[in-house]
């Protein structure tokens, strides 16, 4: 195994002291998150970008990363199984779930497919999840087209919709009793975070309860599970244990460049593997990309937690100066939510002001109605950012009131008919 293509730049599992350090020449300085110049390689229109709020997936692989840990990667054929740098993250990340085996791909979507088509190999079947969820919503309907899945979304109606609970499975679940007209339910698919809000632990376990009693599977699309490990104070393992498949994305909070590793037991991957190729998604020298996601979980993912109180410094600060902006889905890892119409600003206004800064946001090109937008954070926001874009909201604010504008739909229902996402 090649764990050491990495070592030399980073002490295994140890944090580091502050994340501006990981982008530069490995010396320690005050500031605690990182300065755009830094990323010296990029054209000069991207280097005027200070920070992008739209997605935590818009990290840069910083020079770093390039020169040493993904130059010194190993070169071998994935395809064939004999590159060292892929089998070395795939080790480590089967590893921390607690899983027998794992498979490096190219995005989470292609690890939540791969799961479900080497779970499901038998229709007529169906799933239930969230009716939020990435799998349902946001995947190009992969499930019908690579899986003849039937789909039973499911609404939280417990807990303010903060998450599904069994109750709410139960509602929907198709019980194999032999009749010909229904597609029983084969798998249950939970995301964690979802919206930024973490599913505790205690309601994962009994979900896994409630799956076990009904002989059926369980899959977790963990594109944000780091996110929600350090939210919740434990161990990975705790989480990802309790499923039959996990996909994590790599290339979102982690900060690599590309990839998402999906996990189970050594039957699930090897089958994950053949379909894979059957999907085009065999990729030969890919041991820089995996040494740079080797490298990220061990330096990035120890800074969550500071990213994670700087998107609760973000909310309080709007909420603060907004004079009537809002944040409304609970702050609990590294997304907020945010509705200007209590204040009267649109966000088309906000976009225009905060690009002065340097700083984007998600939906620029929203309809002159839109108020509300999904703002996410990652290693690369710096405290001055964030402060910068408390100013913008601030000022604009300060403005409407004066004027005394007013703007239609504060209320939840008109909150939910808004696409905040964009790309997710």
């Amino acid at each position: 195994m090649s764990t050491t293509l990495i070592q030399p730049w980073t002490l295994r599992g140890q944090r580091l002291l502050s994340t501006r350090a990981l982008l530069t020449n490995n010396v320690i300085v005050a500031p605690v998150r990182p300065s755009p110049a830094t990323f010296s390689s990029l054209s000069t229109v991207h280097q005027r970008i200070v920070a992008d709020f739209r997605s935590d997936t818009l990290t840069q692989p910083t020079d770093e990363m390039i020169k040493k840990v993904m130059l010194s990667a190993s070169r071998g054929d994935d395809v064939y199984e004999e590159d060292d740098s892929v089998r070395s993250l795939e080790s480590h990340v089967a590893q921390l779930t607690g899983h027998e085996a794992g498979l490096f791909c190219a995005s989470g979507t292609m690890t939540n497919q791969l799961a479900f088509k080497a779970s499901l190999l038998t229709p007529p079947a169906s799933i239930l999840c969230d009716r939020r969820s990435h799998v349902y919503r946001y995947e190009a309907g992969g499930l019908a087209s690579h899986s003849q899945t039937t789909v039973y979304p499911v609404q939280a109606l417990a807990n303010k919709g903060h998450h599904i609970t069994v109750q709410d499975l139960e509602r929907e679940f198709v019980v194999d009793d032999g009749d010909v007209h229904m597609a029983p339910t084969r798998l249950i698919s939970l995301e964690n975070t979802l919206d930024g809000t973490v599913m505790p632990l205690q309601e994962v376990k009994a979900i896994r309860r409630f799956a076990n009693e009904n002989k059926v599977l369980l899959h977790l699309d963990g594109a944000r599970i780091w996110n929600a490990a350090v939210a919740a104070g434990c161990d990975l393992k705790d989480f990802t244990q309790e499923f039959d498949s996990v996909s994590l994305c790599v290339s979102k909070g982690i900060g690599a460049p590309i990839g998402s590793v999906l996990v189970g037991n050594k039957g699930l991957i090897k089958k994950a593997r053949h379909f894979r190729k059957m999907f085009g998604g065999g990729w030969r020298q890919a041991g820089g990309l995996a040494a740079a996601a080797h490298w990220c979980i061990d330096n990035v993912w120890p800074t969550m937690k500071e990213t994670h109180a700087l998107a609760k410094y973000l909310a309080e600060g709007i909420e603060r100066e907004g004079k009537g902006a809002s944040i409304y889905q609970p702050v609990e890892s590294n997304m907020v939510f945010l509705d200007l119409a209590g204040s009267g600003v649109l966000l088309r206004d906000l976009s225009r002001g905060l690009k002065e800064k340097g700083i984007r946001i998600g939906n620029e090109d929203a309809l002159e109605s839109q108020t509300q937008v999904r703002l996410v954070l990652h290693w690369q926001i710096s405290r001055q950012a964030v402060d910068d874009f408390i100013g913008v909201v601030g000022e604009l604010a300060e403005a409407s009131a004066r004027e005394g504008r007013v703007l239609p739909g504060g209320d939840v229902g008109d909150k939910k008919q808004q696409s905040v996402y964009g790309r997710r």
